[in-house]
């Protein structure tokens, strides 16, 4: 068979190595919502915190080993709707929304529909800049959702309690805002883990570690609310200068690059 035959690129496969990190990732996810259904609330976020870390090795894999692909790509993205979308939405569902009636699943599927709405936005969108994401990642939204059903959980707080209910609600609804605004979130996709750290970080590291190990419910949400904070409190101090002109939702690709450019650059 020729090189040049057009049938030849239908025979090709996949690679292996990304993708058997990329559906751990859809299989943590898919767990995580069989473990709502049971009740089971700390197992369904424990399974969604490991989704996260499979989602974040199957690119670095992918880069390392040079076998990126549009498959790839695209396959990431449907596993990111379950496991970040999807799966979240069912937790906070099963464990306090459903308490709030038609409210409580409209709100899910609000979360549910932002998450998918963000990831084709990022998929489509021309306009990037490898130090941020416009818009909050939606591994970090279905963290910030879940650890904080985790959190309340391991405080013994029932999620059908009016209050607790409509917090819930509240943390839901801002994540699926998030998802889909222009608010500037750190990547950290710029540091280079082949450089060498000051001894310090390493300490540092060690410390996180010890405190992830002692309360891990508590300490991974106020990490991830610390990481939400960041791009708001990022947003209010740049429109206290002034810069005004961005636009409030993720832009399309016809919006004018050069604009994003020139935002990039006061950073």
């Amino acid at each position: 068979m020729s090189e040049n035959d057009p049938t030849s690129n239908a025979r090709k496969g996949i690679y292996f190595l990304p993708s058997l990190f990329t559906t751990a990732g859809l299989f943590f996810g898919f767990f995580a919502i069989i473990q709502a259904t049971h009740g089971n609330f700390d197992r369904a976020a424990l399974a969604i915190f490991v989704a996260m870390i499979m989602d974040g090795l199957d690119g670095r894999v992918a880069r390392w080993t040079n076998t990126a692909s549009d498959f790839g790509k695209e396959y990431d993205s449907l596993v990111d709707l379950i496991a970040f979308g999807l799966a979240p939405a069912l937790v906070v569902y099963f464990w306090s929304l459903q308490s709030i009636g038609r409210a409580g699943w409209l709100i899910a599927f609000l979360y549910a529909a932002a998450t998918a709405l963000r990831l084709a936005r990022f998929n489509t969108l021309t306009i990037k800049d490898n130090r941020y994401f416009f818009g909050l990642p939606s591994p970090s939204a279905g963290a910030f959702v879940v650890f904080w059903v985790w959190c309340m959980h391991d405080f013994e707080f029932t999620g059908y309690d009016t209050v607790i209910a409509w917090l819930s609600a509240l943390v839901t609804v801002s994540a699926a805002i998030l998802m889909v605004s222009n608010v500037k979130f750190r990547s950290f996709k710029d540091f280079d883990y082949k450089n060498k750290i000051p001894f310090v970080v390493l300490i540092v590291l060690i410390l996180a570690y010890v405190l992830i190990s002692s309360d891990p419910p508590t300490v991974l949400f106020l990490i991830t609310l610390g990481y939400v904070l960041s791009g708001l409190v990022s947003w209010v101090w740049r429109w206290r200068k002034g810069d005004e002109s961005s636009p409030s939702f993720l832009p399309d690709d016809h919006e004018d690059e050069e604009h994003f450019e020139n935002e990039s650059r006061k950073d």
